[in-house]
């Protein structure tokens, strides 16, 4: 792997970690397009970048994670699954799922599916609440008027086993392709956590989770890299962090005028262009 080649996945990584899209699934793809192959050390390349998108989160979230005891607990207790289960798999994720292609590919359809179907039914939800009370109470509801009545709108209030349910959906991404950010958002959603909460605790998730995966992978290898080796992974990890902080924000500025619709469509579309591409 050339330094060109990393700084190229650096860049990937840093846009995909927190957008539903899967950044697994675009690194794997990506390096196929750059014709690298396979190798255990692209495999802890592909791991360890990650973790420099996820220090990201902590420069931008460091006060929620370490200084609001709560949300530490909270984080901790939705970790706990992801943990069981991605220890538990570890070599079939590293063996078999992180270099099927196949795998990569459905996964980002099926995804893509999935969103588009969830935000329909989202959209329906609202509409049918906003019907009901025009016709008992005659008044007209705001847009998103059904998520500010039932919804939880802090990290804080979410409860211990919401925390847990979420950290359950967030394990489905041990399937390279599903997509960490969308298992946790979509999951969260459904158990009444609003859009900006979710999102906010799924960036703030990602730290635990990315750390023990990356830590574990290193331990697993031995840190039987080359010196060249190790600066191609310092300039991934670098270029990863930098432009995470940007793709942060920004997402954070998008979900608050808009839906997931679009990543649905973008991942189906992906899915169909590789497809073609690889088969």
């Amino acid at each position: 792997m050339s330094f060109l080649d990393s700084i190229i996945l650096g860049i990937v990584e840093g846009i995909t970690e927190f957008l539903p899209i899967s950044s697994t699934g675009h690194l794997i793809l990506t390096s196929h397009i750059l014709n690298l192959s396979q190798t255990e050390f692209l495999k802890s390349f592909e791991i360890t970048i990650q973790m420099g998108a996820i220090l990201a989160v902590v420069a931008l979230y460091w006060r929620k994670l370490f200084l609001n005891k709560k949300i530490f607990l909270l984080v901790s207790t939705a970790f706990i699954p992801t943990a069981i289960i991605g220890f538990g798999l570890y070599k079939i994720i590293k063996g078999f799922l992180l270099s099927n292609n196949l795998v990569v590919l459905w996964a980002l359809a099926i995804g893509g599916v999935i969103l588009i179907l969830f935000e329909r039914w989202q959209k329906y939800r609202i509409n049918r609440f906003k019907y009901s009370m025009r016709n008992s109470l005659g008044v007209h509801m705001p847009k998103f008027a059904l998520d500010k009545k039932e919804e939880i709108r802090r990290i804080e209030d979410m409860g211990y086993w919401r925390a847990m349910g979420i950290g359950v959906f967030q394990a489905l991404a041990v399937v390279p392709g599903v997509s960490r950010s969308a298992a946790t958002i979509v999951g969260g959603m459904l158990l009444r956590v609003s859009r900006i909460t979710i999102v906010e605790f799924s960036f703030i998730l990602a730290v635990p989770t990315m750390i023990a995966a990356t830590g574990y992978d290193l331990f697993k290898s031995g840190f039987s890299f080359s010196g060249r080796e190790f600066l191609v992974l310092v300039v991934g990890f670098v270029v990863a962090f930098l432009v995470a902080i940007f793709s942060i924000k920004w997402l954070m500025g998008y979900i608050k005028n808009h839906t997931f619709t679009s990543f649905g469509f973008y991942r189906i579309v992906l899915a169909i262009i590789f497809a073609l591409f690889l088969l």
